[in-house]
């Protein structure tokens, strides 16, 4: 992979810059950063399709409250290099634990011993979570957004006693033919991002990349008046069907033909003044040089008994340090895993200090609705660094 030059100062916000960071775990890590270095430090960590530069609203207002703040391309993303873009490889790189010590590198290349904050966004939010439950030491709090943290694997003493083990890909293969087996046949999104066809499914989108990105964010976010999340009673084919199809897809879809129908007309997506199309331009000309496949090499590692048997070595353990959640009130990804948004609260962390449902946002809520997650934020930090 070749390397990359910093990104265009043009595209970034005033007080928001660019550049790279050597031998971050074999990676030259790109990342974006506001504020003096002197400050404290907080760590911004993306999801999925996106990049450091999803962090571009809130990063210059951070950095007016006094903090140093930094946004990688994590691992399989943008202009960070030093990684197989490959469907046929180890995925261990890839995995939640590698991810977190991409983490504490970065932390430490950056000539720090701690973070005053880690935050993450989607599937950032279990990377920042498992950072701060194995290293409280160097990420002194946490906040999670859109994705809930269930937890780590209950200790031995916690299981039952009659509980009989079921492989990893038994479990999945059971949901997946419940909702093969459905009336109107379905398919969860993670088994479809687990496959060797998703990546140029999307990377060569029938409605073109940037228009399928544009179809993508729109549907997901509280733009699209359809998404009315709500707790569902169970993991059941039956009640995972009630979720939209950028969740759970039709059988025979692509992703590109899943979120087509539910593209904005062309002067609402002109309109769109959180996403503008030059700032969408800069996603579909990042993703159109990487594609897709190093973020889905992320997924995929669930689907992988032997990545997934690592993480018994924290079982039992909960994120101690000082936690926050934050979402769009029309975000689904709450909801998405049942049970986990309670079980985030009442076990996997201890000093969690709220749990915040932000008003007209959806899935995107921190460059939807970019002021009231500072805030949230402000008032959190300064909570979490006065009594721990």
């Amino acid at each position: 992979m070749p390397e990359f030059s910093a990104l265009n100062a043009a595209h970034l916000p005033a007080g928001v810059t660019s550049r790279f960071v050597e031998g971050i775990n074999g990676l030259r890590m790109h990342i974006l950063e506001a504020g003096a270095p002197d400050k404290p430090l907080l760590l911004l960590l993306h999801g999925f399709p996106e990049l450091a530069y999803s962090w571009r609203h809130v990063m210059q207002p951070l950095a007016e409250l006094g903090y140093h703040v930094v946004a990688p391309d994590q691992r399989g993303y943008g202009r960070t290099t030093g990684w197989r873009a490959d469907f046929d490889q180890d995925l261990r790189s890839f995995s939640l634990l590698r991810l977190a010590a991409d983490a504490v590198a970065l932390v430490q290349a950056l000539g720090r011993d701690h973070a005053a904050a880690i935050i993450g966004h989607d599937f950032g939010s279990p990377v920042s979570a498992w950072a701060a439950l194995t290293r409280p030491d160097v990420f002194r709090s946490v906040v999670l957004m859109s994705a809930p943290f269930a937890g780590a694997p209950p200790s031995a003493s916690a299981q039952s006693e009659d509980a009989k083990p079921v492989s990893l890909h038994a479990a999945h293969d059971a949901v997946a033919a419940g909702l093969a087996a459905l009336a109107r046949p379905r398919k969860h999104y993670q088994w479809y991002y687990a496959t060797r066809q998703a990546n140029a499914d999307m990377l060569h989108a029938p409605q073109g990349l940037h228009a399928f990105l544009r179809a993508y964010f729109h549907f997901k976010s509280a733009d699209y008046a359809g998404n009315a999340p709500f707790r569902l009673q169970d993991a059941s084919p039956e009640q995972l069907a009630l979720m939209p199809a950028y969740y759970i897809m039709d059988l025979a879809h692509t992703m590109a033909e899943a979120v087509a129908p539910f593209a904005p007309p062309a002067h609402e997506a002109a309109q769109c003044a959180w996403l503008t199309e030059s700032e969408l331009a800069v996603y579909a000309e990042e993703f159109a040089r990487t594609g897709f496949q190093g973020g889905l090499n992320w997924y995929r590692t669930r689907f992988e008994s032997d990545i997934a048997a690592d993480f018994n070595l924290y079982a039992g353990r909960t994120i101690d340090v000082p936690s926050m959640f934050i979402a769009g009130r029309s975000d689904w990804g709450v909801y998405q895993v049942p049970g986990a948004f309670e079980a985030m609260q009442t076990r996997a962390c201890t000093n969690m200090r709220g749990c915040h449902l932000i008003e007209g946002a959806g899935h995107w809520v921190m460059q939807e609705k970019p002021s009231e997650v500072v805030s949230r934020l402000a008032t959190f930090l300064k909570e979490a660094a006065s009594n721990g």
